[in-house]
């Protein structure tokens, strides 16, 4: 990644970076939240019992 620092006063107050490198780092970020959420509903359903993937389907209709 070649990121640009630019400074105010001496100090670092931004960055700039290549748009790619930006929207790949926005992609991490949804994925990162994304599996966060996972985790924290898997942990949340610990102890129910759970079904087979094909009876979930037969159960909404989704099967021919």
């Amino acid at each position: 990644m070649k990121a640009q620092i630019i400074k105010k006063d001496g100090k670092k107050e931004f960055v700039v970076i290549p748009y790619e490198d930006f929207v790949k780092m926005q992609e991490a970020l949804e994925d990162y939240e994304d599996l966060k959420e996972l985790r924290k509903t898997k942990e949340a359903s610990k102890g129910e019992k759970s079904l087979p993937f094909d009876q979930v389907v037969k159960d909404l209709g989704l099967s021919e």
